[in-house]
């Protein structure tokens, strides 16, 4: 079985982002970029899987522009067995996203398809839930645990309630949440060996698909500062401040 896994090119989670004077998007100029965390879970859930004899092939898929063949390198050095790039310079939006892969997955019918449940530059939670839909296979969210069987995957999932567990016929989409795994470093031999590994590149032409934009972004603008903080006297002096500055009580 192949197994499809997703390698979003995101601004690393330790950067403090800045927005353009402009306010047309987030200043992008010598940043540090990494592989969606979501994303470098769903990586090592398959890299696993491989290891337990349960796949053959672990198949890792961007969408965006050339410098995302990094991102697929370190996806590579992970464990995974060959890249695919679908190319473009478009402001990728989740439905442009989930129409690429339907079309990856057309081409290379992956027996699972593991993707993060949401990338850390957008925060939308859409991309995996939209594939599901268009390529009309089951869907199994915020997976915390994965058991996959010969034509079916048991999956436990994290809701506001607690956990559920659902089971799903494969081939199916399972998009995974913090606590499935604890992603590996990749060693220096296996970055050395993901050198070689193949990566095939294609635009969203060649998949005869259309990834423009739906919405426009209008402005971008940082979170207003927060006020500093002020030491009071007394709790009466907090309350009396609580109930008629900040107004939080009555």
């Amino acid at each position: 079985m192949k197994i499809l896994v997703t390698a979003k090119r995101v601004v690393d989670y330790n950067v403090n982002i800045r927005v353009l004077a402009d306010q047309s998007g987030v200043d992008l100029n010598n940043v540090k970029m990494s592989v969606n965390p979501f994303d470098e879970i769903a990586i090592e859930e398959a890299v696993r899987l491989k290891e337990a004899g349960k796949a053959e092939e672990v198949i890792v898929v961007s969408v965006g522009v050339s410098q995302c063949q990094e991102q697929l390198r370190t996806a590579l050095a992970l464990g995974a067995d060959r890249g695919i790039l679908v190319e473009t310079d478009e402001a990728l939006q989740p439905l442009g996203i989930a129409k690429a892969l339907k079309a990856v997955i057309d081409k290379e019918a992956p027996g699972l398809i593991i993707t993060g449940k949401q990338a850390i530059d957008g925060d939308n939670s859409q991309t995996g839930q939209m594939l599901a839909a268009l390529a009309g296979l089951a869907q199994a969210t915020f997976a915390s645990e994965i058991d996959l069987g010969e034509d079916s995957a048991t999956v436990t999932r994290e809701i506001d309630g607690g956990l559920e567990t659902i089971t799903v016929k494969l081939p199916a989409i399972v998009t995974t949440d913090l606590r499935l795994n604890e992603p590996r470093y990749a060693s220096l031999p296996n970055i050395m060996k993901a050198k070689k590994k193949p990566i095939d590149i294609m635009t969203p032409a060649d998949l005869g698909i259309d990834v423009t934009p739906r919405v426009k972004t209008l402005k971008v603008e940082p979170p207003a500062e927060r006020a500093a903080g002020i030491k009071v006297e007394s709790v009466e002096v907090l309350v009396d401040k609580l109930r008629n500055e900040a107004k939080v009580i009555s």
